[in-house]
């Protein structure tokens, strides 16, 4: 398989405080990967450094072949990274329509349009001309999957999509998931929800205080070596 996306000791500071310690990270085209972890684990940080929001200059980040590190946010969305990120934020004074607009500003070409979005998620059709602030959250959290793919990127990174969501939506978000994917772009999930991390991932990296504790692939693992990468524990005590 073709590697769309590497990290190498990939570290990121805030100040003097270290949040990643030397992250090593492969992601493949096409593949879904899912970071889980507590708060506080570093995974948020992770993305952010993807995306050109922590600097990374100096740094060992590749995507679709080239370096990105150092690289500003817009440029690095220009190449086919697109976040959904955690907390929406939706334009509230924009319709649906504008916000999910605003998101094909980069000009790439690809399969996501507006006719594709409202087809993944039909229930925005009825709410086009809604401003952003008159929705639900779970229609929120479409409009903002659906402004990333507008984009039409390579790379879908989502971080915490099911936060503050009821159950039966976030089951409905998810389930949109494996249609992305068969339009060809690969899903970084950033997600403290193990089950929903376990269902549509082919790999799972468990981080805690910004280092990987754990990875493989979901049928590999059982629910106690989680559980321990998760939080700290060796044989049963903290680590």
């Amino acid at each position: 398989m073709t590697t769309l996306l590497e990290t190498r000791n990939l570290t990121a500071f805030y100040g003097d405080f270290q949040a990643l310690f030397g992250i090593d990270l492969t992601l493949n085209a096409g593949e879904a990967l899912a970071i889980i972890g507590a708060n506080g684990a570093g995974k948020s940080t992770f993305l952010r450094a993807l995306t050109g929001l922590r600097s990374t200059k100096g740094q060992q980040v590749t995507f679709d072949g080239q370096s990105i590190a150092g690289l500003p946010a817009d440029r690095i969305h220009k190449l086919g990274l697109a976040m959904v990120p955690e907390g929406r934020r939706l334009f509230p004074s924009l319709s649906v329509e504008e916000n999910l607009l605003i998101g094909a500003s980069g000009g790439r070409n690809g399969p996501w349009n507006l006719k594709a979005i409202y087809d993944l998620f039909p229930d925005l059709v009825a709410k086009r001309a809604n401003p952003g602030h008159a929705l639900s959250g779970g229609q929120q959290q479409m409009v903002a999957i659906g402004r990333a793919l507008m984009s039409n990127p390579k790379l879908l990174l989502c971080d915490e999509i099911s936060l503050g969501l009821a159950p039966k939506i976030i089951k409905n978000i998810y389930q949109a998931l494996p249609q992305i994917r068969q339009q060809g772009t690969a899903i970084l999930v950033v997600e403290q929800d193990v089950s929903q991390a376990m269902a549509v991932s082919d790999h799972i990296y468990c981080f805690m205080e910004g280092r990987v504790t754990l990875t493989a692939p979901p049928k590999d693992l059982s629910r106690k070596q989680i559980a321990d990468a998760y939080f700290g524990m060796k044989n049963g005590e903290a680590a």
